[in-house]
């Protein structure tokens, strides 16, 4: 990839959801499918312009004046604006002023919009498509991958739920206390949602995209900003993310290439943010003493971050951690993920007839992470067919890193 493809892409990670949010903030949630035009039209635009012109010092404000300009002039044509009239196109800003505006409306903009995708008259389903595609810029392969859908039922599914917002959602604007906090545990999931694509790539070239990965801890900071929020999942989540983005650094080589969680170099972990997560889930303590999921989750990766070695990570309390999870909420990829600790705690056979119990219930035919375990267990017991398993686990991970991984395990 090109260093210009690169920027492109960082800036569509970082930068798509932000334009969504003003130009909606702006223009209202009637004009969403313009507006989404209008900012993938701008993308478009930067790789042509940018490609034989230097790229802008404040990208941000040209790609917000250029979609701008580009809506007022589709709104314009198609004479659905009766707020516009005749006025002429709002004067080009200087760009001390462009970052001023942009760093004052930001904010709220996208807490709105977050909060208005999340709105109670539309599905659960609808609202993490939307959340997701509008905010994080999500494909529909990479919705299809986290909701367990198939790609054409999530680009259906993504019009319907535009056609429904347009409708429902009249004003962006984050409800007031107990409307804030009805929709608080789905905006939650969406952040979830958003900062795990980012730590593992479901497909293409990179396996980790930190910029969404931060893109989900700010807003998750955002909301702890505002006193209704505060609630211990919030924490809880504050916490995992910490927790994961603490040991970025030891992920990956030199090369760009996946280092396995065995062989991390634990000095590459970032002790201030372990520090930060240790903190936040501390705030996380709930009134009944009942964990969600985010707790969990941030409970098992603390014990990874703060492990000296692979070998002294505490495998029991891992897997009574997922025993709690698998019991609450059963899932099949948290019960695929639980026989990790449990081979370290009771061996690799007894893991591979559990496993075999758990493919009973689940199908996990096309599951690249069902082959790669299992292939991990029977080349523990001595097994040589788990050549053909790890072949398997090669042609069902869509991600190139983690295929290239699994490879060199082949050799």
């Amino acid at each position: 990839m090109t260093d210009l493809n690169q920027t492109i892409d960082h800036l569509f990670r970082n930068e798509y959801g932000k334009l969504i949010s003003l130009l909606t903030h702006k223009f209202g949630p009637s004009f969403l499918e313009q507006i989404e035009d209008a900012a993938q039209d701008t993308f478009l635009k930067a790789m042509q312009v940018w490609g034989y012109q230097s790229i802008p010092d404040n990208p941000t404000a040209w790609l917000y004046r250029v979609a701008q300009n580009r809506l007022i002039d589709v709104l314009r044509r198609d004479k659905k604006s009766d707020l516009l009239g005749d006025k002429p196109l709002p004067k080009e800003k200087t760009k001390k002023e462009s970052e001023v505006v942009l760093e004052d409306a930001l904010e709220d903009s996208q807490l709105n919009m977050i909060f208005a995708c999340c709105h109670p008259s539309l599905s659960q389903e609808y609202q993490i498509i939307l959340s997701l595609k509008l905010m994080g810029g999500f494909s529909n392969k990479e919705l299809a991958d986290a909701l367990l859908k198939k790609e054409d039922a999530i680009a259906k599914s993504f019009t319907r739920a535009k056609k429904q917002f347009r409708e429902k959602v009249q004003f962006l604007q984050i409800p007031v206390q107990m409307g804030l906090q009805s929709r608080l545990f789905q905006v939650l999931r969406v952040i979830y949602l958003l900062f795990s694509e980012g730590y593992a790539a479901t497909s293409g070239v990179q396996l980790l995209k930190r910029d969404i990965c931060y893109e989900a801890l700010r807003l998750a900071l955002l909301l702890r900003k505002n006193k209704y929020c505060s609630h211990p999942n919030l924490e809880a989540l504050i916490a995992l993310m910490c927790f994961h983005a603490a040991r970025f650094d030891a992920r990956l080589d030199q090369e760009g290439d996946l280092i396995s969680l065995e062989h991390h170099d634990r000095s590459l972990y970032n002790q201030e943010l372990i520090q930060i997560g240790a903190y936040h889930l501390e705030q996380a303590e709930t009134v009944d003493h009942i964990p969600s999921q985010y707790h969990l989750e941030a409970a098992r990766s603390y014990y990874h971050s703060t492990a000296s070695t692979f070998e002294e990570t505490n495998w029991k309390n891992l897997l009574y951690l997922y025993d709690v999870q698998v019991k609450q909420q059963f899932t099949p990829m948290v019960a695929l993920n639980r026989l990790v600790p449990y081979a370290k705690v009771h061996g690799p056979t007894k893991a591979l007839m559990e496993l075999r119990e758990l493919e009973k219930e689940s199908d996990f035919s096309s599951v690249g992470l069902f082959y790669a375990i299992k292939a991990d267990f029977l080349k523990e017991i001595g097994d040589s067919k788990y050549k053909p398993v790890l072949l398997k686990a090669i042609e069902y991970s869509d991600n190139e890193l983690v295929k290239k991984y699994l490879q060199t395990k082949m050799e």
